[in-house]
């Protein structure tokens, strides 16, 4: 018998159809891979089981008793923990206070006991071989340790099916290896993990069976052994998606953006590049490399470094956003939920928060300008949304990310900087945001990718920057790349005299 099934769900949105019939069984022990591509449902799946959405029809079983999911606490109560792909935690809290948070554990005459939800914060975590101070507070954490602890929290719990959307994005390759053995240990304890990603080859490796979802529909379930990675990847777009190299040559030797020995005590050191116009070059290497903190200062967000930095041949000094978009640097933040988007605003309001001097007219905004320029940018990223009014927070991440995108591309800027572009993406929707930044640079822009993921550097840019510990230790040309070679220069084993011409 099945630990749980979810016979013929359908819901809707607004008389918008969104899953139809859908059937989910996931057995105990077992790790249980939900695919799609964003849109397809598997997030209104997975909050209906969560208590967050109520079905239209259908039926839940859990345990093999039908069960009303009518609340996130009724979920919890059945065994459910929900890690939701945005990070959930209270930054203002500590580590233990965010473990607990409305489960609190109290002594006889009703004080908290501190003593031992520390205690029990701290076995959890040294499970997952992560070393944290109970009485840190989030806020000082980076994104991987806030990860890490949204994990711990539902592992603290004693849940019976964890369900898990896209855990890894933030992780580095040894807390992604972490995470898998506590998965698999998990699974031979008899508990039951429902895992959503887009890294297809993560699934093959950590998950048993899978279902895969397109357009609110099951159109596969089964078992994982056997198939390849474009098997599933047709499954989920209803298509091959190739994994060729998308670009060759940049086609001009304009010095755009120039970068020289620029140095943040604690973060980088002595880095210096020059990025071509119509060039796409990616920046890749391990967590904590530096590459983020190296570009948000050339966005201004991070003042006090210092070193040279010239865009079109004029020196600047990029101490505020502003100012950088004034000197023609756009700029896509890997962390939608706190650096991106605005929750209480509509899906047009955050495309055009940054241009609305674009949307002007007699003193006015024109809310006509606003959803035709939006309706632009929905059909060429291919942005899934019925009701472009509704807030941002309806919408799948990878959705969101796509909102985003288009923000920066309304500003026109001559540099734009993307930092993670496809995270949370699936594999159709990350073919599209390739062709529209090989477009970019078609067109002239110098395009500048920070990523983790080796195949996605080596598939999209032109030249390669690897990072370790604050510096560019290896630079050489996209066709050049391979995964081997990427990775002993971002694990440091290998090191080079990096010249920037």
């Amino acid at each position: 018998m099945a630990l749980l099934e979810m016979q013929n769900i359908d819901k809707s949105f607004n008389q918008v159809p969104v899953l139809h019939d859908v059937s989910l069984e996931v057995n105990q022990g077992e790790i249980h891979a939900l695919l799609g591509e964003n849109g397809a449902g598997k997030s209104t799946l997975m909050n209906i089981l969560g208590g967050i959405h109520h079905p239209d029809k259908g039926t839940i079983n859990v345990n093999g008793q039908s069960v009303q999911m009518t609340t996130p606490k009724v979920s919890q109560q059945h065994g459910i923990s929900f890690i939701h792909q945005e990070l959930n935690l209270v930054s203002d809290l500590k580590v233990y206070e965010n473990m607990f948070l409305g489960q609190e554990l109290r002594k006889p005459y009703g004080f908290l006991d501190v003593k031992e939800m520390c205690l029990q914060t701290e076995e959890i975590l040294t499970k997952l071989g992560v070393h944290i101070d109970p009485q840190e507070y989030v806020r000082n954490l980076g994104t991987s340790y806030k990860q890490l602890i949204e994990i711990s929290r539902a592992l603290l719990h004693k849940s019976t099916i964890i369900i898990m959307d896209e855990p890894t994005t933030a992780l580095s390759d040894s807390e992604v290896e972490q995470l898998f053995e506590l998965m698999r240990q998990l699974k031979q304890d008899g508990i039951s993990i429902i895992y959503i990603s887009h890294k297809l080859k993560e699934v093959k490796s950590i998950c048993d069976r899978m279902t895969v979802l397109r357009d609110g529909y099951v159109v596969h379930t089964g078992p994982l052994e056997g198939q390849s990675l474009d098997q599933i990847t047709t499954y989920m777009v209803g298509k091959s998606v190739s994994e060729d190299r998308l670009v060759s040559h940049a086609h001009t030797d304009e010095v755009v953006l120039s970068v020289d020995h620029l140095t943040l005590e604690g973060s980088y050191h002595d880095v210096s590049f020059r990025i071509k116009r119509g060039e796409i070059v990616g920046f890749t290497g391990l967590a904590g490399d530096g590459r983020t903190e190296l570009f948000e200062s050339l966005f201004g967000y991070r003042q006090n470094f210092q070193g040279d930095v010239q865009i079109n041949g004029k020196p600047v000094h990029l101490n505020h956003p502003k100012k950088a978009l004034r000197a023609g640097l756009g700029y896509v933040p890997k962390d939608r939920k706190e650096n991106a988007i605005i929750q209480d605003m509509d899906v047009v309001q955050n495309m055009s928060i940054s241009s609305l001097g674009h949307f002007e007219k007699n003193g006015f905004i024109s809310n006509k300008l606003e959803h035709e320029t939006f309706m632009n940018y929905k059909n060429q990223l291919n942005i899934k949304v019925n009701n472009p009014k509704e807030n941002i927070d309806k919408l799948s991440g990878g959705n969101q990310q796509k909102v985003m995108i288009a923000r920066w591309l309304e500003l026109n800027t001559d540099i734009i900087i993307f930092d993670n572009p496809t995270q949370g993406i699936d594999v159709g929707a990350k073919q599209e945001i390739y062709q529209h930044i090989i477009q970019l640079a078609e067109q002239g822009k110098a395009v500048i990718i920070l990523s983790s993921e080796a195949p996605e550097i080596m598939k999209v840019c032109h030249h390669v920057y690897v990072m370790y510990q604050g510096e560019i230790v290896g630079s050489f040309d996209g066709s050049e790349a391979t995964e081997d070679n990427i990775l002993s220069y971002a694990t440091g084993s290998k090191k080079e005299a990096v010249s920037v011409g």
